[in-house]
């Protein structure tokens, strides 16, 4: 079953409406129209009592105003493009400089703040709601149109699936990605210091002070970015270490296998809550992202998130990826077809 409230006007005077999710487990979901943005993932802790574990806003209005990206689906590219510029088919393209002189999250023109076409139904995996929209040429500076498909699935086995579905009649670049924060104690709760992290990758990609990617793949062995063991977030994280101290935490793309196939990325314990989530891709990057400048923003009911109130995992290729040769590819070129999958597998012990 899937259920479809009103949200509120969007600044252009559309209706937004948020559509509700729901499996047999206690576990929902809610994701708008708006932005195709995760506004809510409900699931119930060890002792039954539901937890809203995202951040975000009571109301629309609220997310045209912060550049937090709380559930934002992200695109044409996330994260981080060196100088604003991108060399496509011996063709220079300069893209908005809103983060120094980089280009982040695509620029001004932000794609969580846009109205989605909606669809809803139920597959073979389970009930999902489907969002698209035609990106024009040059939108946010890329070339090409670009038709975006963002399908989120819920199954009865509690995972929220992300699919993404991209193509375009011109080159261009096409980096998605999903910026939800998680607090596995519930959103209203404190900070996730305290949770414990695995990621499953043994390099991650240096930074420079701008936080983009030198270019330079890097060994997590003896560093504060080794989670292959699990370990409480907070351990290291104020650790004497360049990295560690550019990012003020963790802001960093960890490295796995370019091979197209899904594999677990990373596994995410509250040990008070006793919430675990799994996530899982087929890309070959993930941005871990400790939420590191919330700076007191007022959230759902009220709540005002500090620094480190919640954590991104944000499934992407690398950052930067479009100029840097030596990097798996973002560049789309006309005909070809993006297809990615995310998953958000929560459980409770």
């Amino acid at each position: 079953m899937i259920e479809c409230l009103k949200f509120g006007t969007t600044k252009e005077g559309k209706e937004a409406s948020i559509y509700i999710l729901e499996n047999d487990s206690g576990m929902h979901v809610q994701v708008s129209d708006f932005g195709a943005l995760i506004l809510t993932i409900m699931f119930p802790d060890r002792n039954g009592e539901i937890k809203d574990i995202t951040l975000g806003f009571d109301e629309l209005k609220d997310y045209y105003n912060t550049d937090t990206c709380f559930g934002a689906y992200v695109g044409r590219n996330a994260n981080r493009i060196k100088n604003a510029c991108v060399i496509l088919d011996d063709k220079e393209y300069k893209l908005d400089k809103n983060d120094g002189e980089n280009n982040l999250h695509s620029g001004f023109v932000r794609s969580h703040c846009k109205m989605y076409d909606a669809r809803y139904g139920k597959s073979k995996e389970g009930n999902y709601v489907e969002f698209s929209r035609l990106s024009p040429k040059f939108e946010q500076g890329f070339p090409g149109d670009l038709e975006q498909r963002i399908r989120y699935t819920l199954t009865d086995n509690n995972e929220l699936i992300i699919d993404y579905r991209m193509a375009t009649n011109e080159t261009t670049v096409v980096n998605p990605t999903n910026h939800t924060y998680f607090n596995l104690n519930g959103q209203d709760n404190g900070n996730i210091l305290q949770h414990r992290l695995e990621i499953y990758a043994n390099s991650f990609l240096e930074i420079d002070e701008d936080f983009v990617p030198t270019g330079n793949i890097l060994n997590v062995e003896n560093t504060p970015m080794d989670f292959r063991i699990k370990k409480i977030i907070g351990k290291q994280i104020d650790y004497n270490d360049v990295q560690i101290r550019r990012a003020k935490g963790y802001d960093h793309n960890y490295v796995f296998t370019n091979d197209g196939k899904l594999k677990k990325m990373a596994k995410l314990y509250c040990d008070e809550s006793g919430i675990t989530m799994t996530v899982y891709s087929d890309l070959c990057g993930m941005q871990l992202y400790t939420g590191n400048f919330l700076d007191g923003v007022v959230g759902k009911g009220g709540t005002r998130y500090e620094e480190k109130a919640g954590i991104c995992f944000e499934t992407q290729y690398y950052p930067n990826a479009c100029n840097e040769e030596h990097f798996p590819s973002s560049v789309l070129k006309a005909g070809q077809t993006y297809k990615s999958r995310t998953i958000y597998e929560l459980a409770v012990s």
